[in-house]
């Protein structure tokens, strides 16, 4: 395992049971040889709700189709989630279809619930047959051991290139009831998620039916996890899942635009928006967080993208990792983000000093400040392209010798 991450959070934090959801972690030798965890299954109370946003790669993995197919299936419902680290079941043709039908019998055998019911999700290695009997021969077991809260072992069994696991909760109020909401993520490198993130899980005790939640979900996923790069590229497993089991009390949310919503929405980004940075905090060889606020811009999307654009750049991510204020490769990216932006308006800030403005460095411009802030572990880039009034915010982090040699020995 590599170290962990110098961005990493101090310890994991403590995330509450979650009524109708138990789990369990255990280590089946799926790649590893070391008793790590590496298998998690996570078991949803009768007649809970599912929604799910997944990669739009066009190499999609088997359990990426099963998820499609499974939610299409039960109308957004759902019993377990079965997870794996170590093989992605991507690009394994007919063989990972089957492997795929194998884990979901297994489970819904040993969880005795519709094959449906049972949602699936790899990380890993792509284009490795699946040796699926490390997993189902570990099923009864995962059953048996299956108990609320405990998310930390379900967190470390989802990582692979992880340095840590990823967790975050929040409350909301309906109606005057609490309800509570847990999170856990995974993810370190092959990070610009298109469509959902590595892998992430959130659950919440609320009642909220399926198209709501799925609603909600792909709204606030919009504005956090797809706001995050590491290296530019999208997992072919990219799964994000969000249950509700309703045992909080709640009155059920069956409309989307339902003003009682308006809390919850707010708790979700509260949390997805912890796992999408954590996930950028331990982006592989990591040293820097880099936040990146982009306005002006034609419309929202176009400034996300500008700001992708920016946080992409190999040049801009080493000069960040070289502490080196070149804020020129800034203005390359702008140019190149194929967005309108107003060369003769453009301005840009680092640290909160401004660098250029109207097309031009500011005059005077003393680099110390920025060069100070450059040497820091939280970096904060700012742009106005000039244009409009659309803005993002985009999360990334530097580019270092360390996620070459984590890259170049992912499978030895």
């Amino acid at each position: 395992m590599p170290p962990v991450s110098p961005l990493a959070p101090e310890r994991f934090p403590d995330l509450p049971p979650i009524a109708g959801v138990r789990a369990a972690a255990k280590a089946c030798g799926v790649r590893y040889t070391t008793g790590r965890l590496d298998v998690a299954l996570i078991e949803l109370a009768p007649h809970s709700s599912v929604a799910g946003v997944f990669t739009r790669s066009l190499t999609a993995s088997a359990p990426v189709d099963w998820c499609r197919a499974a939610l299409a299936k039960t109308g957004g419902h759902g019993r377990a989630i079965l997870v794996n680290a170590g093989n992605a079941n991507a690009f394994t043709g007919k063989r990972g279809q089957e492997t795929a039908s194998a884990e979901v019998q297994a489970t819904a055998r040993a969880l005795d619930c519709g094959a449906h019911d049972v949602l699936l999700a790899s990380t890993g290695v792509i284009g490795e047959p699946m040796p699926a009997e490390r997993i189902t021969g570990h099923l009864d077991a995962l059953a048996g051991d299956l108990a609320p809260g405990g998310w930390e072992p379900v967190a470390r069994a989802i990582m692979t290139t992880d340095t840590f696991p990823k967790g975050a909760t929040a409350t909301a109020r309906i109606d005057g009831t609490t309800v509570t909401l847990a999170g856990i993520a995974k993810g370190s490198g092959m990070i610009q998620p298109d469509m959902a993130t590595m892998l992430a899980f959130a659950f919440t005790d609320a009642d909220i039916a399926p198209e709501a939640l799925r609603t909600v979900l792909r709204e606030v996923n919009e504005r956090t996890f797809n706001c995050i790069t590491v290296d530019g590229d999208t997992s072919t497993s990219d799964t994000l899942l969000l249950a509700a089991t309703g045992r909080a009390g709640n009155a059920a949310v069956t409309d989307p635009d339902d003003p009682r919503l308006a809390d919850f929405r707010r708790a979700l980004e509260a949390v997805m928006t912890d796992l999408a940075q954590q996930v950028v905090r331990d982006g592989e060889g990591a040293q820097k967080f880099v936040t990146i606020r982009v306005r002006g811009a034609a419309s929202d999307p176009a400034a996300k993208r500008i700001g992708l654009a920016i946080g992409n750049s190999p040049l801009v991510k080493t000069a960040i990792a070289g502490a080196d204020a070149n804020w020129g490769r800034i203005v390359m990216a702008v140019g190149k983000a194929g967005e309108r932006a107003d060369r003769d308006r453009l301005s840009v800030a680092i640290g909160g000093t401004e660098i250029a403005r109207d097309g031009e460095a500011v005059p005077d411009y003393d680099e110390a400040p920025v060069a100070a802030h450059m040497r820091g572990r939280e970096i904060a880039i700012e742009v106005d392209v000039g244009v409009g009034d659309g803005r993002a915010t985009v999360w990334t982090c530097d580019l270092t010798h360390g996620y070459i040699d984590i890259n170049a020995d992912y499978r030895s």
